[in-house]
């Protein structure tokens, strides 16, 4: 582990160890797991302290695991440019249960809550302007879930050439792909077309 990741690795430990749940090293990238209802004590702690000074919210992502009872995690992607050094900081929730928002800490967290609701559902409490960001209109579900479906939606869009709001079936063709896990220049056909020149001017040469 690289020595100002280690160092900032046993300061975070030493000062709001008893709200971390779970740490990791990834990529020289240090990850930390809070509860949710800590989250915005702990990005507090994480910006203002002069030893850490993780000012820049880069984003905030969600993923989803449909199997967990606590199926949504949260990712806060944070950098320090004092201490030139990147901190992941993670809270899991259910589609029930909200996580409070942390715009009043990082202005930049307004539009990412927004994403995270749109696509996944992930209700944050006290934000500003909750609502959709992505979709369209009136659309209802959340595409980046696991078990969103593929057809059934409606589309509603504004045709120029009709001058109007039409509504159309969503179409999220997923074409079946049958993969061999080869490596890409070993599912190639010998020859590529265009190729069978370069073998002819070899052999003239040889000859």
């Amino acid at each position: 582990m690289d020595l100002a990741l280690r160092e900032i690795d046993e300061f975070i430990s030493a000062h709001i160890g008893g709200k971390v749940i779970a740490r990791e090293v990834c990529v020289d990238e240090l990850s930390i797991t809070v509860h949710r209802d800590d989250i915005i004590e702990t990005l507090k702690f994480l910006r203002d302290d002069i030893n850490c000074q993780f000012k820049l919210m880069v984003d905030i992502c969600g993923v989803d695991y449909p199997e967990n009872d606590e199926r949504f995690c949260i990712v806060y992607n944070l950098l320090s440019l004092t201490l030139n050094l990147r901190l992941r900081v993670k809270v899991w929730t259910s589609e029930d249960v909200p996580v409070p928002s942390v715009t009043s800490l990082f202005s930049a967290a307004d539009w990412w809550e927004r994403e995270a609701w749109d696509m996944y559902g992930i209700y944050f409490s006290d934000h500003p302007d909750l609502r959709r960001i992505l979709t369209d209109y009136g659309f209802e579900g959340h595409p980046l879930r696991k078990d969103f479906p593929l057809t059934g939606y409606v589309e509603i869009r504004y045709d120029d050439e009709q001058k109007r709001v039409v509504y159309e079936p969503v179409k999220l063709q997923q074409d079946f792909r049958s993969f061999d896990f080869l490596s890409p220049w070993e599912g190639m056909t010998p020859v590529l077309p265009g190729d069978e020149k370069a073998d002819v001017e070899a052999d003239g040469e040889e000859a």
